[in-house]
């Protein structure tokens, strides 16, 4: 039996209406994390959002009680994306040494002559929020560990394959962590101090550790 024309009209409408309700939510997300990677989140208001996205408040409103959950909702967002960028390094037919050197080389590149948006959020918000938010704190502190953990997992893998020097009484767990509150400490740093500096010395340090 066929399905009426006009009930394959209306199919048709919901479907492009759910598609426009997802085009709009992530284009609000693309918006805000933009704005605020640059600008920082308290200096960035809702109004600035919206006239920027072109985006009515209640639009806003439909997806985000506050723009505290629309924080939490860009950190998750920015987190979830970033896990797919560490996938395609881990999927890599190479050493875990050559993945390890690769994510870090690519780190010290965005962070380098003013960090680039890319970076620059998580090192704002690490900043700004811990003691504004506990939404938004909880949801950086799970994008740090979900970083970490690929860190140590790639850190074994080059301890199993021999690319990466396996230290004494350290584990990869710990091993991650210091590299990566490095990373992160000197990316602050950079920024309060206009200069590149504190990153060539964690690249130092971390590339000296890997074995390169």
């Amino acid at each position: 039996m066929s399905i009426p024309s006009t009930i394959k009209k209306m199919n048709a409408d919901n479907v492009s209406s759910t598609i426009a309700l997802s085009n709009t939510k992530e284009h609000l997300l693309t918006t805000g994390y933009m704005l605020i990677a640059q600008k920082g989140f308290t200096a960035v208001g809702i109004k600035q959002i919206l006239d920027t996205a072109g985006v009515p408040k209640g639009s806003f409103y439909h997806y985000f009680a506050s723009k505290e959950a629309f924080g939490e909702a860009i950190i998750s967002h920015y987190f979830t994306q970033y896990k797919q960028r560490l996938d395609i390094i881990g999927s890599q037919n190479v050493s875990a040494q050559q993945k390890l050197y690769d994510y870090f080389q690519n780190w010290y590149d965005t962070q380098q002559n003013n960090c680039d948006h890319e970076k620059c959020l998580v090192v704002k918000l690490s900043a700004e929020v811990a003691d504004m938010s506990e939404p938004m704190r909880k949801a950086l502190h799970a994008g740090y560990q979900q970083t970490i953990t690929w860190l140590a997992t790639q850190i074994k893998a080059g301890w199993e394959d021999n690319s990466v020097p396996r230290p004494a009484n350290v584990s990869a767990e710990s091993m991650a962590k210091r590299w990566y509150f490095a990373w992160l400490g000197a990316s602050l740093v950079a920024k309060v101090s206009q200069t590149d500096t504190p990153l060539a010395e964690v690249w130092l340090m971390t590339t000296t550790e890997m074995g390169r």
